[in-house]
């Protein structure tokens, strides 16, 4: 069976996390080898404490979850985060901009940010419930254009996250010139799974102790 765990970000950004929370959520990814955590950018500076000297990344996400504040914002935001020890960000698209067809600010608002982190890698959030297919598309090339690293399908707080349909349209539009990360709603092996054998890179999910399980189970029934 793949190391399904390598694909894994673990994510939590409730607005109410405590440190605590974030204290098991790095235990957690450390102990099951997840790739990474995702997290907060208040929260970087502690989850970089907790994971010095482990494999496991840290995604600090800038933005978030709207994607609509000042492009000015966000530099300041990623910049800081980078700082504070993340390894890669994650910044959600400027839907607005989009939707107005005002496809300049949406180029710009990337590359203003990944000029920002330099070579950081970073992960363009679109937010696919909120866009149709030609929007899901145009978000993709922008992408493109701004040399990001990867495309992630959505924040997790909208009204819904990945589908496989949603995913391969970006697949099909980036092909493999941009990663994907698969997120929202994946709560188990046997989703992860089915987005990974269509292409993705990466899954985020908040599931990560439920895959857990789910893994043990199956590598438990294969034994017996």
């Amino acid at each position: 069976m793949m190391d399904i765990y390598k694909y894994i970000d673990y994510t939590l950004l409730d607005p109410t996390s405590t440190e605590r929370n974030i204290i098991d959520l790095c235990y957690e990814a450390k102990r099951n080898g997840f790739y990474s955590v995702c997290i907060n950018s208040s929260y970087v500076a502690l989850a970089q404490q907790l994971l010095e000297n482990t494999d496991v990344k840290i995604c600090s996400v800038i933005g978030f979850p709207l994607g609509s504040m000042a492009t000015a914002s966000k530099v300041y935001e990623a910049k800081q985060a980078i700082s504070d020890g993340a390894d890669e960000i994650d910044m959600v698209l400027n839907l607005g901009f989009l939707k107005s067809n005002n496809y300049v600010s949406v180029l710009k608002d990337i590359i203003d940010v990944k000029l920002a982190i330099e070579d950081k890698p970073l992960k363009v959030i679109l937010e696919v419930s909120e866009l149709n297919k030609n929007e899901i598309i145009k978000a993709c090339e922008i992408s493109i254009d701004a040399n990001v690293d990867y495309i992630k399908t959505s924040s997790g707080f909208s009204k819904s996250g990945a589908t496989l349909t949603v995913v391969k349209i970006i697949k099909k539009t980036v092909k493999d010139f941009v990663k994907i990360c698969a997120s929202g709603g994946i709560k188990d092996i046997e989703t992860a799974k089915k987005y990974i054998d269509i292409g993705v890179s990466r899954v985020a999910t908040s599931s990560g102790f439920k895959i857990k399980q789910s893994v043990q189970k199956l590598s438990y029934n294969k034994k017996a």
